[in-house]
């Protein structure tokens, strides 16, 4: 993949697929970490004299256009961030677009409203897909494509529209690639992955191929339930996914017969209902009441994992260990991420849950190697599928 210094770009209008798809409660954003890393990118084009159209997705507004998911705070705070005014087009290929695009000059930024707005950006239907990258593709005389957390999706702005123009890779995208390579060609050991989030479904071809790489697995989260059911242990009213049992249970045969360690927890905070003031106990993962739900590991699987994660020399964390959200039940995601601050180890947050949880619980960021602005996309990567965003940019 080329970078961003093998093209001349003073002048020139740069089309920059960003991945700015950030958590709103109303039109303040409460997550701004895929903003802030998306600056590096747009600072170095600005600083080459670029002109500068910045296309993103926000949320699921299904192909037209909703308030509710527009990009209008993440232009405000965008700006803030650059020290600058971003023009804002309150469309992705209509007047207010080709307006904004045309009044930009050298070393200024605009960003397009939501691409999910248009029909073609998501369409399956190639053609249609097609003639909406066409319309895109036509503002923009370089491509850079720095959303590495939209690079699983073949979608108008990702796929289609890098073959339409002279494309780089964005400096996101070039540090995604190298470290995930790391993660899967020779990684350090003991390699260790910890994954959590509430389902096992999402995660069911990387458990599978991670097998195949791992030394250590550990697992917690809502997806640890459905683990402790396939062992045929009660959990109450936990998180479970029944249609997931049979998968669940070859994940731990495969992990026995090539060696595996796979960790479960040993004891949870088993809550009366799900809400951040419900009354809790400590029990052991085993032996959950029939009335209660695990919202978080108890303190001996903190324990427990902290160990297994000391001696390690790589380790790829995805998905919190309980419902961070809420104060009470934050304490075993707070611990995996203080035992990865501690360790000595090439760590990597897998970004979504994980990374919102590092900043949610006022972590230091550096004490990490790296931290994924990918989510979906990282997994995706690590169980070796072809990311149509990569092949794209590689062409």
């Amino acid at each position: 993949m080329k970078d961003i210094s093998e093209f001349d770009v003073d002048g020139r209008r740069v089309l920059v697929r960003a991945d700015l798809n950030v958590p709103l409660e109303g039109d303040v954003i409460t997550d701004d970490g895929r903003i802030r890393a998306s600056v590096p990118a747009i600072e170095e084009l600005v600083g080459k004299g670029a002109r500068v159209i910045v296309v993103t997705h926000l949320g699921r507004p299904k192909g037209q256009p909703n308030p509710k998911y527009s990009l209008a705070p993440v232009a405000k705070r965008l700006g803030e961030l650059l020290g600058a005014d971003v023009a804002f087009a309150t469309d992705v290929i209509g007047d207010s677009a080709q307006a904004v695009v045309e009044a930009l000059q050298g070393g200024q930024v605009a960003l397009l409203e939501n691409l999910r707005f248009e029909p073609g950006e998501e369409s399956k239907d190639d053609a249609e897909r097609a003639e909406f990258a066409a319309r895109l593709a036509a503002f923009g005389d370089v491509y850079v494509g720095d959303g590495f957390g939209a690079v699983h999706r073949k979608h108008a702005s990702v796929y289609d529209v890098p073959k339409l123009l002279p494309h780089a890779a964005g400096p996101l995208v070039l540090a995604e690639v190298t470290v995930l390579k790391k993660l899967t060609e020779d990684p350090p050991r003991p390699y260790v992955v910890v994954l959590g989030g509430a389902k096992v479904s999402d995660k069911l071809g990387v458990i599978g191929n991670l097998l195949t790489k791992v030394d250590r697995l550990l697992i917690g989260g809502g997806m640890a339930y459905t683990f402790l059911k396939a062992q045929g242990y009660e959990v109450g009213k936990s998180l479970l996914q029944e249609d997931q049992l049979d998968q669940v249970r070859g994940f731990l045969s495969e992990a026995a017969k090539r060696g595996v360690e796979l960790v479960l927890p040993v004891d949870v905070l088993a809550a009366t209902h799900f809400a951040e003031d419900a009354e809790y106990e400590v029990v052991d993962a085993t032996a959950i009441p029939a009335d209660r739900e695990g919202l978080d590991i108890g303190p001996r699987t903190r324990e427990l994992f902290a160990g297994r994660l000391a001696d390690a020399r790589t380790v790829f964390w995805n998905g919190p260990m309980g419902v961070f959200e809420f104060e009470a039940f934050s304490g075993g995601t707070r611990a995996v991420a203080e035992a990865l601050i501690r360790s000595e180890a090439f760590t990597v947050v897998g970004g979504g849950d994980s990374a919102a949880a590092v900043r949610r619980l006022g972590l230091p960021e550096d004490g990490f190697s790296h931290i994924s602005t990918g989510g979906g996309a990282s997994l995706e990567y690590l169980e070796g599928k072809i990311l149509p965003g990569l092949v794209a940019l590689e062409e």
